[in-house]
């Protein structure tokens, strides 16, 4: 199995996105290679063994109907277990990658608490509201930092929703009484390259009612310093002591 340590070399632990765009490629160019050697393959037996009338009855080995073609190790015994050995190879291969894999976005890199944030996000016909560690509250617009782990513990007031981000990759239930977790994270160079602030799309993805449609929001990542000028005027109190109260680690930057 791939040990998820591997993913997360120091700071440079990648961001859900990352993780699953990396296997739809390796899927995809796996297929693809795949599908081209078959394909090929069955052509040129298509070519090899056509019947172009020269060939009698008694040089047909015909396979027999329930029968397993072993041929005491003849050459359809041979074809038949290597191909066999090569799939098992590519699928058992595949299995342990794309667990691994899994297994990271679904535990998270181990930052060791220091610089995660713990964002409350409860949702509502038909809108989000997120919480902060200080307690501020902010509606429809989830402002956060670059470069930090942002833990969401997801949960709802009413009815089912299911809180997601298409390009962030992460979508998970928000259920009255009851809390789920996901995580996601925003490099600073793609903050840098979206022209100084990421926004992504926040939408509903279980029915909740008529307005389901439009129960939408953004997700806002900023740089660093930026955002701590934002959240220092956040809330009653100080954005450090609030972090520190809330037993959270306080970003690099932020004094705790």
């Amino acid at each position: 199995m791939i040990d998820p340590v591997i993913l997360q070399q120091g700071s440079d632990w990648r961001a859900q996105a990352e993780v699953f765009e990396e296997i739809f490629f390796v899927f995809l160019a796996l297929g693809t290679l795949v599908g081209t050697i078959v394909v090929a393959y069955t052509l040129w037996n298509v070519y090899k063994y056509r019947d172009d009338g020269d060939r009698s009855d008694e040089e047909f080995d015909a396979p027999v109907v329930g029968e397993l073609p072993t041929g005491q190790g003849g050459p359809k015994a041979k074809k038949l277990f290597l191909s066999f050995g090569l799939s098992a190879i590519v699928v058992i291969s595949l299995v342990v990658y794309a667990y691994g894999l899994l297994l990271y976005v679904e535990q998270g890199p181990d930052t060791g608490d220091e610089g995660n944030i713990e964002i409350t996000v409860e949702g509502y016909q038909y809108g989000w509201a997120y919480e902060y560690p200080n307690g501020h509250t902010e509606r429809g617009e989830l402002i956060v930092p670059a470069d930090h782990r942002i833990n969401l513990n997801i949960t709802s007031r009413d009815v089912w929703h299911n809180f997601g981000s298409s390009r962030l990759r992460i979508k998970s239930d928000a259920i009255p009484g009851e809390y789920s977790q996901t995580w996601f994270s925003v490099s600073s160079e793609t903050v840098r390259e979206q022209g100084g602030n990421a926004t992504y799309l926040v939408q509903c993805f279980e029915l909740c009612g008529p307005g389901h449609s439009a129960m939408k929001g953004q997700i806002t990542v900023l740089p660093q310093d930026e955002w701590e000028e934002w959240y220092a005027n956040t809330g009653n109190g100080s954005a450090s002591a609030s972090i520190r109260g809330s037993g959270v680690a306080a970003p690099s930057g932020v004094s705790a």
